[in-house]
C-alpha cells in the first residue's frame, strides 16, 4: 500500500502514440490515467459488462457516444454505460490527459464496434 501517481504505476503505450499508467488496478475496479496526443483517437467498441467514467484533467476530449459527440473540457466527465458503443479522440489543439474508471475493469471485455458518423 501507499500513495501512487504516474511516476510509480505501470505504464502502457497504446494507439497512435498515447500513454497509459494503471493507478488502480483490480478485477472489481480499474483507475487509469491517459495521455492522448493531438489528432489521436481510439477505436470505436463497447463493453459487455464494465461501466466507464471519463474525466479530462487536461486539454479536451471529443467522445461519441451512441452517435452523438459530447465535448469534454477540463473538469468535466462523461458516464458511459454497459453495451454503449462509443470512441473518444483528441480533435483540440493540445495534449489531452484524463481518468478513465471502469468497474468492473475493461481490460478483456472490450468489443469493436462499427463506425458511426457523430452528430
Amino acid at each position: 500500500m501507499g500513495t501512487v501517481s504516474t511516476g510509480n504505476a505501470e505504464h502502457y503505450t497504446w494507439g497512435q502514440g498515447c500513454d497509459g499508467w494503471h493507478l488502480l488496478a483490480s478485477s472489481d475496479l480499474s483507475v487509469i490515467e491517459e495521455r492522448m496526443p493531438v489528432g489521436t483517437a481510439e477505436r470505436r467498441h463497447l463493453h459487455a459488462h464494465a461501466r466507464q467514467f471519463f474525466y479530462v484533467l487536461e486539454g479536451e476530449l471529443a467522445i461519441e457516444l451512441e452517435g452523438e459527440t459530447y465535448r469534454l473540457r477540463v473538469r468535466e466527465g462523461l458516464h458511459v454505460p454497459p453495451g454503449m458503443a462509443h470512441q473518444v479522440r483528441n480533435d483540440a489543439a493540445v495534449d489531452a490527459r484524463m481518468l478513465v474508471v471502469s468497474s468492473p475493469r475493461s481490460h478483456g471485455d472490450r468489443i469493436d464496434a462499427p463506425v458511426e458518423v457523430a452528430t
